[in-house]
């Protein structure tokens, strides 16, 4: 092998694939990253076994070949390296990768590529297109509701459901959900049901941040147990979760005695006040809902407290239909779904304060979360 590439592209290619270096494997080949010449350009690949990144950059390809070097020994040569062309050449004999830059000489000692564990290669054909702008947003709102205990590795996957030209993402705790529609520009063929590691897609909407509008292909291989995501110079495969996943649309209140409608902003900014008070005790946030006059505005009051901080509330004007109602939240969940509302307003939905809240976008149909309340006290 022997090509020359940009340090800048070559730094963001291995910052894309490095996530998926295992860091701990008793296959010394998966601590490696495998760096290989692909059709005119540089294919960089790394894989756990459960999850794997390819990043393809460009590059100037005059031989052939192959090999996998230490992830993080190369990685941090590369960021070290001036701002110029990399000149990469491999040594077969003893599998060292020689790189120069500048002034800069290394040989970085490594692994025969025939060691590295074999990526699949989908058939783009049948696969579904999506957009990558689309799909980032649809992730970053319904990843972070997701389980982080791997107890039920079921509710540490989210749930993907693409029916006609209808997907759907969901995502649940134990103690919150969230569910994304959106709208593809073509139907499927057939239904399909799918649990994917929330990491996977976190890393793939972390990989796509130079996306835009570009279109993202979905495949996932018939009797693989896999989903591959693909878009023009990168490349995500992931392990598929087995079980079954709890049907959340059951979850859902049908109906509710109050309905509150306050600005996304203001809200965020009083959560975020209360967090600083609330972190310290119990998480809790308690929300007053206190509906207004003939010509006053509804008032929500937010109020966060702990013996070792003190007391912190605040209040923002509403609009409210129905009684008033006192409810508590944990403040961290509010918080996180607040931040990814993209609409102006929010609305809040509750029946008791022993009832979820359910949260919306005002406009916007797409997006539902759900909080389980916390106990008043006293």
């Amino acid at each position: 092998m022997k090509a020359s590439v940009l340090q800048e592209n070559l730094a963001h290619g291995l910052s894309m694939v490095s996530r998926a270096v295992s860091p701990r494997s008793t296959l010394p080949v998966l601590a490696n990253i495998l760096v290989a010449t692909d059709e005119g350009r540089l294919r960089l690949s790394a894989t756990n076994l459960e999850l794997g990144i390819t990043s393809w950059i460009g590059a100037k390809v005059e031989d052939e070949g192959a090999i996998t070097v230490p992830a993080r020994t190369f990685s941090d040569m590369i960021s070290t390296l001036p701002n110029d062309r990399v000149n990469l050449s491999l040594n077969v004999r003893t599998q060292t990768l020689n790189v120069r830059c500048g002034s800069s000489n290394a040989d970085i000692k490594g692994i025969d590529a025939q060691e590295f564990p074999p990526l699949p290669s989908p058939d783009l054909a049948s696969g579904i297109q999506m957009n990558v702008a689309d799909l980032k947003e649809m992730i970053q709102q319904v990843a972070f509701a997701a389980s982080s205990d791997e107890a039920r590795p079921v509710l540490t996957g989210i749930l993907l459901t693409v029916q006609g030209n209808k997907v759907v993402l969901s995502a649940a705790d134990g103690f919150r959900l969230s569910i994304r529609r959106a709208e593809l520009s073509s139907q499927v063929a057939r239904p399909i049901t799918a649990i994917i590691p929330a990491r996977a897609l976190i890393e793939l909407a972390r990989i796509s941040t130079d996306g835009g509008d570009q279109p993202l292909t979905m495949v996932l291989p018939p009797g693989r147990g896999q989903v591959i995501f693909r878009t023009k110079d990168a490349e995500l495969t992931s392990q598929l979760i087995e079980g079954t996943f709890p049907d959340l649309e059951q979850v859902i209140p049908r109906n509710s005695r109050t309905r509150t409608v306050l600005s996304t902003a203001a809200f965020l900014k009083a959560c975020k006040q209360a967090e600083i008070f609330a972190r310290e005790g119990s998480h809790i946030a308690r929300i007053n809902i206190i509906p207004g006059g003939e010509m006053q505005p509804g008032i929500v009051e937010i109020s966060g407290q702990s013996e070792e901080t003190g007391f912190n509330q605040t209040q923002v004007d509403c609009t409210v239909e129905g009684p008033g109602i006192l409810i508590a939240f944990n403040v961290r969940f509010l918080r996180e779904v607040l931040e990814v509302i993209k609409t102006p307003n929010v609305v809040i939905e509750t029946t008791a304060d022993n009832s979820p809240g359910v949260f919306k976008p005002v406009g916007d149909d797409n997006f539902t979360h759900v909080i389980m309340p916390m106990h008043l006290g006293d």
